[in-house]
C-alpha cells in the first residue's frame, strides 16, 4: 500500500469508497435510514472535489485500487477517514492518520468520529470532549467531538 495525494480524478472513485463504507461496515452501528441519509445515492462531486481539494487529502492505493482516503484542514480537524469496506483492519487507516497527523503543525487535532470509529480514535489518544446529534437529510445521527493534544 502506498499514500498519495488526493488528485480531482480521485473524487468519483472516493465517493464510491464512502457510499460502500457507510452503507456496510456503518451498518453495524447505525440504522438503514441513518446510513442512507448519511451516504446518498447520488453525492455532490462537485462539493466533494472542492472540500477535498481544500484539505490535506491523502490517497491510500494497493496497485490502481483505492483502499482508503482522509483528509485534515491546516487547523487539524480530521473531517472524513474511510478504508474500503473490504480493506478493513488492515492498518489502513492507522498509516493515514500518521501521516496526516505527522504532516500537520496543528497544536491539537479534532474529528467528529461515528460510533463505528470512536474505539480507533480512543486508541489512538483521543479523548471524547461530546457526544452530539448530528443532521443529515432529516435524519439524526449521533456520533462524538473527539479530540487530541499533542
Amino acid at each position: 500500500m502506498r499514500l498519495r495525494p488526493y488528485e480531482h480524478r480521485d473524487c468519483r472513485a472516493l465517493a464510491r469508497l464512502f457510499f460502500d463504507t457507510v452503507r456496510t461496515v456503518n451498518r453495524r452501528d447505525y440504522s438503514l435510514v441513518q446510513v442512507e441519509a448519511w451516504a446518498p445515492v447520488e453525492p455532490d462531486l462537485a462539493a466533494w472535489d472542492a472540500s477535498l481539494s481544500a484539505h490535506h487529502t491523502l490517497v491510500a492505493a494497493e496497485g490502481e485500487k483505492i483502499v482508503g482516503f482522509a483528509d485534515m484542514d491546516p487547523d487539524g480537524y480530521l473531517d472524513r477517514l474511510y478504508v474500503h469496506k473490504d480493506h478493513q483492519g488492515r492498518g489502513i487507516a492507522t498509516a493515514l492518520c500518521d501521516a496526516l497527523e505527522g504532516g500537520s503543525a496543528a497544536p491539537r487535532f479534532t474529528t467528529h468520529a461515528s460510533l463505528t470509529a470512536r474505539p480507533f480514535f480512543e486508541a489512538r489518544g483521543y479523548r471524547v470532549v461530546r457526544a452530539q446529534q448530528v443532521e443529515r437529510r432529516g435524519t439524526s445521527l449521533p456520533n462524538f467531538v473527539m479530540e487530541k493534544i499533542r
